[in-house]
């Protein structure tokens, strides 16, 4: 008999011991279940934003850059219309070599501008590469084609000062 009362004395003892067991495994996988979800949430933005650059970082010819920096500081203050998009065409048309790369450019500037939400990003990621390649005479240029497309169009558009100051900070000239 007291043998009996042994051999249950340690069933239950292992019974208790392997439901303890158990409920910590449970408790450690809830855990890693949080730590994963957690981690898998700070990927998935550090994916949306560089999906939301990418428009600009795969952008590799200046009159392109141009004409999506320009594109992005005016469509700011509502879409595009057609005679703005004249006028857009006619600036870039003065730096691209053919109606093509003309044509190619403002697609791609108008698409890009509307995949990017903030304008303060395109000219951090535009201007840099701009001022790269450009001397300050064509710099110059870029701000006054910057200019006649605002003024071009149904309504002549008020560029913010910020924008122009941060856009001629940027491209390198020397801002008071």
């Amino acid at each position: 008999m007291p043998f009996l009362i042994a051999v249950l004395g340690l069933l239950g003892a292992a019974a208790i011991w392997w439901y303890r067991m158990k409920a910590m495994n449970e408790a450690a996988r809830e855990v890693a279940d949080v730590v994963g979800r957690v981690q898998g949430n700070i990927r998935r933005k550090k994916l949306r934003k560089q999906a939301a650059l990418s428009p600009l970082t795969a952008i590799d010819d200046p009159v392109v850059a141009a004409a999506t920096l320009i594109t992005a500081i005016v469509s700011e203050q509502g879409p595009i219309l057609p005679q703005r998009e004249a006028a857009l065409r006619e600036v870039i048309s003065q730096i691209a070599q053919s109606p093509k790369k003309t044509d190619e450019a403002v697609v791609y500037a108008k698409w890009a501008a509307a995949q990017v939400d903030d304008t303060t990003i395109v000219i951090d990621k535009l201007a840099p590469f701009l001022r790269e390649r450009l001397d300050p005479h064509e710099r110059d240029d870029l701000l006054r084609m910057l200019n006649r497309v605002a003024q071009g169009g149904e309504q002549r558009l008020r560029i913010a000062d910020q924008r122009m100051l941060r856009l001629r900070q940027k491209l390198g000239f020397e801002v008071n």
